[in-house]
């Protein structure tokens, strides 16, 4: 299949009214969703960003769960400043693959080709692959752009910590 100047007007038309790629692709014939959407995107065409307008029991359901979502990220995120908090990591362990178990840290180390590659090897948290330090990097908190200067404190602290050990 190919585009001519026919079917990319016919494409550009369809798009800026809204059309959704499959629609476009069943009126033009003889070409896939993907195909629709390649050629806008190699076009240039603006995204497509549209709200759906949901149903009345949805919105509520939104409303009702938006305060349980709100304290569930607000608990998370005391949880990760609590590690924070905390001024004594122990030491890490060097281990090689075959060495690591269930409690250790594994946390990868330089670079797997290099022969000084190595695992964290410190004790992991319950639940966790990794120690106290790495996980503060491996799971991020969730937060808003306001939160920037505390994920700005933390990768320093964070620095501070790996070259003091």
């Amino acid at each position: 299949m190919s585009w001519n100047d026919e079917k990319v007007e016919k494409l550009k038309e369809l798009w800026g009214k809204g059309n959704t790629a499959s629609q476009i692709a069943e009126i033009i014939g003889g070409i896939s969703r993907n195909a629709v959407i390649g050629k806008a995107h190699r076009l240039n065409l603006s995204a497509k960003i549209k709200a759906r307008s949901a149903s009345k029991t949805n919105n509520n359901f939104k409303l009702n769960n938006q305060n349980n979502i709100d304290n569930s990220r607000k608990g998370r995120k005391s949880r990760f400043k609590s590690l924070i908090i905390e001024k004594d990591f122990e030491p890490e362990n060097p281990k090689q693959l075959e060495e690591l178990d269930e409690n250790s840290c594994k946390w990868p180390i330089g670079h797997p080709n290099e022969k000084s590659f190595y695992f964290c090897g410190r004790t992991s948290l319950k639940e966790f692959s990794y120690c106290k330090l790495h996980l503060l990097y491996a799971y991020q908190p969730k937060g808003k752009k306001e939160d920037s200067g505390d994920k700005e404190e933390t990768q320093e602290y964070n620095e501070k910590k790996i070259t003091a050990v």
